[in-house]
């Protein structure tokens, strides 16, 4: 099962930058470049809670795609688990996590997920699809760096 784990230092609070990566609109404004935009039914605005669902419409490699996650663990402000309901993988989850180091915020991102298609998924995500979710969260992640950073509190 692939996966990828993405470290990103912010300048900002722990409890900020907490609240920012379980912030419907954050993620939104975060994902811009893809369209990203949340529907209901589920949460449509504010933060995401312990069983909160979750659906977002974006465009990932030219396809416009829907993912509907639910908060299945959730340890503020160090730690909360999404997990996909429905979407284009078999099986996608992403572990956030969050610690405080010399007055800054290491957030660290875990995901790991299973393509459909078994032995051809397997080749997508060698050939692009890894490639594709590095590239995605690396920049979402360095907008959610900005956006925290720029915040007052």
């Amino acid at each position: 099962m692939p996966s990828i784990n993405l470290y990103t230092r912010i300048d900002a609070p722990l409890e900020r930058c907490f609240d920012l990566a379980r912030d419907v609109e954050a993620h939104c404004e975060t994902a811009a470049f893809t369209g990203e935009r949340v529907l209901p039914p589920g949460r449509t605005t504010g933060l995401l809670e312990l069983g909160d669902q979750v659906i977002f419409e974006a465009t990932h490699l030219c396809v416009r795609q829907r993912l509907t996650a639910r908060v299945v663990e959730m340890e503020p402000p160090a730690r909360f688990v999404d997990e996909m309901v429905s979407g284009a993988f078999n099986s996608l989850r992403h572990v956030h996590t969050f610690s405080s180091d010399g007055g800054q915020t290491l957030m660290h991102d875990h995901i790991e997920w299973e393509s459909p298609g078994g032995a051809f998924g397997r080749l997508a995500d060698l050939l692009f699809v890894e490639r594709h979710m590095r590239r995605f969260l690396a920049r979402k992640q360095a907008n959610l760096k900005q956006l925290a950073e720029r915040r007052q509190e």
